[in-house]
């Protein structure tokens, strides 16, 4: 009825049924936390525009190779002994799979499905919120999962989300798991959001984390032509966010040294303005060498041609 008319009441959805508007006003809630609609006063609505989000089926083959190396460069900043939150979704459930090698890893999430990657993990403690299962993406949500993460401090969060701007920071087309996101950012001590170029300069609806609050971004490196994802990104490092980019030089930047796990090695792209690095610096993340500062020099180079183009 919903996809038919766009919209439909509680009191109509109890006469076609033949039940009461208290179960009806139960299924609907049911049906919102699937992603299958919204509800609105006495009624429901079909999702679009800022609410419309798409299945893990669906998502789970959008932008694989860029996700494989956005998880790949995550996992460097992970250290052993560790304690992180990992929020729901594809890029961190790929985030997920290379942190069964960290010895002595410990961590939380609301998602199923990166309890599984970690599941046969020995050298890693797996921590579930409770909740009530949403189907759509395989995650804990709601009153229950929000409890569980109260009086929780851990050293990072590793989130993904819908959409990613300056403006208005992370943000996702669920209001359920928006809720629980927000709850896993305020039991760590730095947020790490991980977002292929195909989000940045998206927005929907509901806010999860605002921008001043992400330390660092791990994202692609946009398409040449992609003016929208460059834009963005600069106005992300003019706002203090700390851009990690994962390309083709990620495992050929010249530093071989890898970690004992095999992870990629770290790479910050050093984009101006950046409020957390004073002009001229070195990356916190990198050794005081002249080999690491030639290569900070040339990401310098190369994001001013990136601009350019």
């Amino acid at each position: 009825m919903v996809r038919a008319n766009g919209a439909v009441s509680l009191r109509e959805l109890a006469r076609v049924v033949q039940t009461s508007e208290v179960t009806v006003r139960r299924d609907v809630r049911a049906l919102e936390a699937e992603g299958l609609l919204d509800r609105r006063h006495g009624g429901a609505v079909l999702p679009g525009g800022f609410t419309r989000e798409s299945g893990f089926p669906q998502k789970s083959h959008l932008a694989t190779a860029e996700k494989t190396a956005i998880a790949d460069l995550a996992a460097s900043l992970v250290e052993e002994g560790e304690a992180i939150v990992v929020g729901a979704g594809t890029t961190t459930q790929e985030l997920a799979r290379r942190l069964a090698r960290v010895p002595g890893l410990t961590v939380v999430t609301n998602s199923l499905l990166v309890a599984q990657a970690l599941a046969h993990a020995n050298r890693v403690e797996v921590v579930m919120t409770g909740g009530t299962l949403r189907g759509s993406n395989y995650a804990l949500v709601g009153s229950g999962a929000e409890q569980s993460l109260q009086g929780l401090r851990v050293s990072r969060a590793f989130l993904s989300g819908s959409g990613l701007t300056a403006e208005r920071g992370l943000s996702t087309s669920n209001m359920l798991s928006a809720s629980v996101d927000r709850a896993l950012v305020q039991a760590a001590a730095e947020v790490v959001v991980l977002a292929d170029h195909t989000k940045l300069g998206t927005d929907t609806m509901f806010q999860t984390v605002p921008t001043d609050v992400i330390t660092r971004l791990v994202t692609d490196e946009p398409p040449v032509h992609d003016d929208r994802a460059a834009t963005e990104l600069q106005a992300l490092a003019d706002q203090g966010v700390q851009i990690t980019v994962a390309g083709p030089s990620a495992s050929t930047s010249g530093n071989n040294d890898q970690s004992p796990a095999g992870r990629q090695p770290r790479r910050d792209m050093p984009l101006p303005g950046q409020r957390r690095t004073t002009p001229g610096s070195p990356s916190p993340l990198r050794n005081a060498t002249a080999s690491l500062a030639e290569q900070q020099a040339g990401e310098r180079a190369r994001v001013a041609e990136m601009r350019r183009r």
